[in-house]
């Protein structure tokens, strides 16, 4: 038997458990800017981001399990639950860690959100910016692939996806408030228009029989009812 399998399983392991992390980010950010529309369907954008999100905890516990039972490498439970423990590249091995609690966490509160209050359940998935920062990080100080052309290009595009992505995610919701602020202003203007076409529509001046010379007989026209008639077309309620 090979005594390096185990090592060469932990390291394809956890380029697999940060690919995945990487994509349920990315798809996280793509279902919360709403970037994507049409199809595929925001329903299928969040069972997606489930499905990696979990695919991720399951690559990660396979990476540990591996580097557990490596010979090459040795490393103890101590070592991968405890920031630091480790001799080997302390501080790089500190950052998965740190990855592993935040992505178990995060995984916890979401499978509890329905029992959770929504703020406090937002605040922790908003840690998964944090989490991905930090597996990406421990990727290029202790992963030993890290190196390989693949991986500085497919790590490069990754992190400017994500930069790309949350600066929208950041930014977007400001554009709305002022877009919103425009569209009312707009809209309080044109009520105002209309409701002086209305005030003075309703009252006017008829001649005919029956009508005294020099006597207004006013008719009234109910300014709702003008409103209405200006009203764009659509389905009668």
């Amino acid at each position: 038997m090979n005594p390096q399998l185990w090592w060469d399983v932990a390291r394809a392991t956890g380029i697999v458990g940060w690919a995945l992390l990487a994509a349920a980010v990315i798809w996280g950010l793509l279902l919360s800017t709403r970037l994507v529309r049409g199809r595929p369907t925001p329903a299928w954008l969040l069972d997606m981001h489930r499905f990696l999100g979990g695919a991720a905890v399951i690559f990660t516990s396979l990476h540990l399990t591996s580097l557990v039972a490596d010979t090459y490498v040795h490393f103890g439970a101590a070592d991968l639950l405890v920031p630091f423990a480790s001799s080997w590249r302390p501080g790089a091995v500190a950052l998965g860690v740190v990855s592993l609690y935040l992505l178990v966490t995060i995984e916890l509160t979401s499978l509890l959100m329905r029992h959770l209050p929504r703020p406090v359940w937002r605040k922790i998935h908003l840690t998964s910016f944090g989490l991905f920062w930090a597996a990406t990080y421990h990727f290029i100080l202790a992963g030993t692939d890290a190196g390989h052309p693949l991986a500085r290009w497919g790590i490069s595009l990754t992190a400017a996806t994500v930069v790309f992505l949350t600066l929208v995610r950041i930014l977007a919701p400001r554009r709305a408030r002022r877009s919103g602020a425009r569209i009312a202003a707009s809209g309080s203007s044109l009520s105002r228009t209309r409701g002086e076409r209305a005030h003075v529509a309703v009252g006017t001046t008829r001649t005919g029989p029956g009508t005294r010379p020099g006597r207004r007989d006013v008719t009234t026209t109910p300014a709702s009812r003008l409103l209405r008639e200006e009203a764009p077309i659509g389905p009668s309620s």
